[in-house]
C-alpha cells in the first residue's frame, strides 16, 4: 500500500507541474460553465442538473485520453518505465497507483462544478439525491474512462496516438446503445442497449443507483486495468 501511495503522488505531482494539466483544467470549466449557462438559459426547470450532468459526462469522454495518454505511453518512450520497474514494485501496484492518481486528478476537474449545485440551493429547490446521484454516476462513468485509457497507454509511446484510439474506443462505447433504438425488441437490442455507456449513466442521472450499474462499471474497470497489467508484463518479458 505504501508503494501505491508513493507512486500515487508521484504521479499527481507530475500532473499539476504540467502546463497541459492547467489547460484541460481551464477547458473543462469553460466548457461546464457555458453549458450550465445555457441550461439554464433555456429550462424552465432550473432545480435539476440532469442534462448539465450529460453534457458533463460527454465532455469527461472528450477530456479523459488526455489525462491518461502520458500516463504509460510517455515513460515507455522516455525509458524510465524500465526504471522504475527495477524499483521494488510490482506492475499492478503501478497500474493501480497511476489509476488513482488519474481518477483524483479528475476529481480535482470536477470539484469547480459544485458551485452550480450551491447556486442552485440558493435560488431553488433542488433534487439532492438526483444530484449525488448524477455525479456518482459521473464518477464512475470517469473511472471506465480512465481505465481504458490506461489500457491504450499501455499499447503505444505515442502520446497522440494513445489520445485518438482512447477517443475512438470511448465514443463506440458512448454510441453503441443508441443502435438497439433501431433494432426489434430481443436479444441483441438488449445486448447493445446493455454494453453502451449511455444508459447506464442515463439512470445515474435521473437519480437512480441500481448495483446492476455500479456492478458494469467495476467490471470494465477491473477488466482493463488488468489488461493493462498483463500489457506491462508481456513488456517485461520481452
Amino acid at each position: 500500500m505504501s508503494n501505491i501511495i508513493t507512486l500515487a503522488r508521484r504521479e499527481l505531482a507530475a500532473y499539476f507541474l504540467s502546463p497541459l494539466a492547467y489547460v484541460i483544467l481551464t477547458a473543462f470549466i469553460f466548457f461546464c460553465g457555458y453549458f450550465f449557462r445555457l441550461y439554464l438559459l433555456g429550462t424552465a426547470d432550473a432545480n435539476s442538473l440532469r442534462y448539465v450532468l450529460e453534457l458533463i459526462g460527454f465532455t469527461s469522454l472528450i477530456i479523459s485520453p488526455m489525462i491518461t495518454m502520458r500516463l504509460l505511453a510517455e515513460e515507455k518512450k522516455s525509458g524510465t518505465l524500465e526504471t522504475l520497474m527495477t524499483a521494488p514494485v510490482t506492475e499492478v501496484q503501478v497500474v493501480i497507483a497511476k489509476y488513482i492518481s488519474a481518477l483524483i486528478f479528475f476529481i480535482a476537474l470536477i470539484i469547480p462544478t459544485v458551485a452550480y449545485v450551491i447556486l442552485l440551493l440558493k435560488w431553488g429547490n433542488p433534487d439532492m439525491g438526483a444530484v449525488i446521484s448524477g455525479y456518482t454516476g459521473l464518477l464512475c462513468l470517469t473511472g471506465v474512462f480512465l481505465s481504458i485509457g490506461i489500457f491504450v497507454s499501455s499499447l503505444t509511446t505515442n502520446q497522440i496516438v494513445a489520445v485518438v484510439l482512447t477517443f475512438l474506443l470511448l465514443l463506440i462505447g458512448w454510441v453503441i446503445g443508441y443502435a438497439g433504438d433501431f433494432l426489434q425488441e430481443g436479444v441483441w437490442k438488449e445486448f447493445f442497449k446493455y454494453i453502451g455507456f449511455f444508459d447506464h449513466y442515463d439512470a445515474f442521472r435521473k437519480g437512480l443507483i441500481d448495483s446492476r450499474d455500479v456492478v458494469y462499471c467495476l467490471s470494465l474497470i477491473v477488466f482493463f486495468l488488468f489488461l493493462t497489467v498483463r500489457a506491462m508484463e508481456a513488456r517485461r518479458w520481452r
